[in-house]
């Protein structure tokens, strides 16, 4: 533990990546889809795009600084936030400087550059909030706790959304919630400290086909059943955690702690794109809790999870391994 010889806040930055693009060698710009990057797994995959010969990346950020730091009577000024990227195997360090989003406001915004050339597997992003205390410029208030994970190379966030997968026979499960579900492949549970997916072993086939690597259209197969229940897990995990929001006295609804709240500050600028995350989740609770305006925001809500869980790639992969076969049939 460090000890400073003056006043910090006691409450790490949030960092968020907002967007990713990748500059060509012909200048042009390849804005990134949102699977690019992961909340709940702070990190970023460059190699999505599978661009060998990109120059330069650019990430978008959005920093949440905690309660306090712009406060009048803090005992620092020209508060500065600032991201830092740096690689151990490259030995590079660079920095940019974010932008306070509002005057007084705990949102600040930006991007940081990073360069091809300059790295070779995996770099840390972190912000650090710092500012002149006692006629000393520079001293650090407080800065995120844990770096995002900028990969120059992999082609997906590795992890993704962190869940606990369990197989049982619900027809004859011991948790009697599975019992009504028994004609069911699969349930998710929300509810828990992780989301929780049963698999049902009472549907023949199906969790050798789920665990199986048989190649083939098979492989198609299993690839579009994930992606269905990645949807699936997607959609229920969002419900959860909007369903249960925490409110200020004002009636702002406030992040949660947990995965919840990474779940929000992912799939929120797809369920309400043009607004920052807190207006976006003030938007949501606003239409869930009011009388109008939550069943059209199913669509987006649907959109948010399918982007997540592949389910694209997933169907024109299996739909290119069925013309395959169909061709090689009919010679």
């Amino acid at each position: 533990m460090k000890f400073y010889p003056y006043k910090r806040l006691n409450r790490p930055i949030t960092l968020r990546v907002t967007s990713v693009s990748l500059k060509l060698p012909d200048g042009t710009r390849d804005l990134l889809d949102t699977s690019a990057y992961s909340t709940p797994q702070r990190t970023v995959a460059l190699g999505v795009a599978q661009h060998e010969d990109w120059v330069s990346a650019r990430i978008g950020l959005s920093a949440t600084l905690p309660p306090g730091a712009t406060a009048p009577d803090t005992p620092w000024h020209d508060l500065r936030v600032m991201a830092v990227l740096t690689d151990g195997d490259t030995n590079m360090r660079s920095t940019a400087e974010l932008r306070q989003d509002a005057p007084d406001s705990k949102e600040w915004s930006g991007d940081i550059e990073v360069l091809r050339d300059d790295h070779v597997g995996r770099a840390g992003l972190a912000v650090h909030a710092v500012a002149t205390i006692d006629d000393v410029r520079g001293r650090s208030v407080t800065e995120t706790n844990g770096d995002w994970t900028v990969d120059v190379a992999a082609e997906e966030p590795l992890g993704g959304l962190q869940l606990d997968v369990k197989q049982a026979s619900f027809s004859k499960s011991s948790r009697e919630w599975l019992r009504p579900y028994a004609d069911v492949p699969w349930v998710i549970d929300a509810s828990g400290r992780l989301p929780l997916v049963m698999i049902n072993t009472d549907v023949e086939g199906f969790s050798d086909l789920l665990g199986g690597d048989s190649g083939g259209i098979e492989n198609k197969v299993h690839e579009l059943l994930l992606s269905q229940m990645a949807t699936d897990v997607w959609t229920a995990v969002f419900h959860s955690a909007v369903g249960d929001l925490e409110v200020e006295p004002d009636g702002s609804p406030v992040f949660p702690s947990d995965w919840k709240g990474e779940v929000l500050r992912e799939m929120l600028p797809d369920v309400a794109p043009g607004l920052r995350v807190e207006e976006a989740l003030r938007s949501v609770h606003r239409r869930r809790t009011g009388d109008e305006g939550w069943a059209e925001m199913q669509t987006r809500v649907h959109y948010a999870a399918v982007r997540r869980a592949g389910a694209s790639k997933a169907v024109a992969n299996a739909l290119r391994a069925l013309q395959q076969l169909n061709r090689e049939d009919s010679e």
